[in-house]
């Protein structure tokens, strides 16, 4: 099959979540399979600074109308690590800015028109390369337009539109519809109007073929109230066509036993080198060495989304006890503030991060001991699936993903590779790292549990099968 994906980011050329991660996974997997993959980014200025990705012109130009403008898109060309032919939207005053959707904690006052001149630039592109793509997969409100486009063009392109989290809609004022250039009954219920104003996502999951989400549990629970954000009636009405697909780790980035972002590595048979990236972690970030408690991490942005209101009470009380805490994420300037105050008050057992920093993303993930995932919802948990496979257990609310990737310990059969609490409130919480603590006091039983979590599997191939079968069946071809 050819496919093309269209998205807003991909790791490691611009990234701010998961959503980079998976569009550096999956293109990678499906194209290890013999399929013709392409993915087309807009040119950020950050990528247009990697001149290790050897950036070329392809010499095609393409007019793009947005609204009442006529703008030359310019189409540059590289290859990202991972072998995968990737083709960029260069038109400087919308993507050469300091970051990719807003800088200081705020979102351009643009976005709308950024990323409807980017989706009507994938459509024009999708038409002139050669061989045409069959799929055109899109991910999240930045590129589900595409989807209306084709259907209001008519264009012989089947689509799959993938929600990584239906918390982001693409939401802007009636205005804005103008610059799609559609006809005026697409601002409408059929379309993409939502209470008067323009949801993108809405209109994408209207019109595309097929719509997958992050893994099963979120695609049950974005047809309730609860995790819907108002399209649980929309994802109802269109659940003939979801089906939710549990993302993979990408084990050739994520791997212990292979990641020369360490001081050393590991393996489940050999776990010495586990205990000397705790001490290079604890002495990089200037902390108290040889604590008789867990050292406890937590890799995330800082939104609501992830709990971090559950965790800012309790960290006084946690770090009562011989323990360690690392913190790295940005976002609410709000938490941000908090978190630096708290550190002030506990210099030598928490350490907070703002700036994201792959390498010390990865010395966390292989340096503590016990990871913190105490979301309110997660639609798939990929933080989970690293951390599981570097032996650092993790203790998370059962929701999205995370329900599907971690089963919580059993005494009483041995069973299980973390800890699991269900109502998302504080008293939860601290049981779960309580328990824990007291478990890390039986070394022995916490190196068993350590490499049985390093044996789960949650490589792409799985997920890999899947998407395949969608596309299958909307090209109408057997495997």
């Amino acid at each position: 099959m050819t496919i093309l994906f269209a998205a807003s980011e991909m790791d490691p050329l611009a990234r701010t979540g998961g959503l980079g991660d998976v569009i550096e996974a999956l293109p990678g997997a499906l194209a290890q399979r013999g399929h013709e993959v392409s993915v087309v980014l807009p040119a950020y200025r950050e990528i247009l600074q990697q001149k290790q990705l050897q950036i070329r012109t392809t010499g095609v130009r393409i007019p793009v109308q947005v609204g009442s403008k006529r703008l030359e898109a310019e189409i540059l060309e590289c290859t990202a690590p991972n072998g995968v032919q990737v083709f960029l939207v260069k038109r400087d005053e919308y993507f050469d800015r300091a970051g990719l959707y807003g800088a200081e904690g705020k979102g351009y006052d643009d976005n709308a028109e950024r990323f409807i001149y980017f989706s009507r630039t994938v459509l024009e592109l999708s038409r002139r390369i050669l061989p045409p793509p069959e799929i055109l997969h899109v991910n999240d409100w930045q590129t589900a337009l595409v989807p209306v486009l084709v259907k209001e063009r008519r264009l012989p392109f089947k689509t799959v539109l993938t929600i990584h989290n239906i918390a982001y809609q693409g939401t802007f004022w009636a205005f804005d519809f103008g610059l799609t250039n559609l006809p005026g009954h697409y601002f409408g219920p059929q379309g993409v109007e939502f209470y008067g104003d323009v949801n993108l996502l809405k209109g994408g999951i209207l019109h595309a073929d097929a719509v997958t989400t992050v893994s099963e549990r979120y695609a049950r629970e974005i047809q309730t109230p609860e995790y819907g954000f108002g399209l649980d009636a929309v994802m109802r009405e269109q659940s003939h066509k979801l089906t939710g697909i549990l993302n993979g780790a990408d084990y050739d980035i994520w791997n212990p036993e292979t990641d020369k972002q360490l001081p050393a590595q590991f393996s489940a048979a050999d776990l010495a080198g586990k205990k000397i990236c705790r001490e290079a972690l604890l002495k990089e970030l200037e902390l108290a060495p040889n604590p008789t408690g867990p050292v406890f991490g937590m890799v995330s942005r800082l939104a609501s989304q992830k709990g971090i209101d559950l965790l800012l009470p309790l960290i006084d009380r946690l770090l009562s006890n011989d323990v360690r805490l690392v913190i790295l994420g940005e976002g609410d300037a709000q938490y941000e503030r908090e978190l630096l105050i708290a550190c002030k008050r506990h210099s030598e057992r928490f350490v907070y991060r703002s700036k994201m920093d792959p390498k010390l993303s990865h010395l966390i993930t292989a340096g503590s001991d016990v990871a913190l995932i105490p979301s309110f919802f997660e639609p798939c948990g990929l933080t989970a699936m690293y951390c599981l496979k570097y032996g650092t257990l993790p203790i998370a609310r059962a929701t999205g993903g995370l329900h599907e990737i971690i089963r919580d310990f059993d005494p009483s059969t041995g069973g299980g590779n973390g800890f699991l609490f269900f109502e998302p409130s504080m008293e939860a919480f601290w049981d779960c790292i309580v328990r824990a603590q007291r478990d890390f006091e039986d070394r022995e039983c916490w190196s068993q549990r350590m490499q049985r979590a390093m044996a789960c599997d949650f490589s792409w191939k799985n997920a890999v099968d899947r998407y395949e079968a969608v596309y299958e069946r909307l090209i109408g071809r057997k495997k």
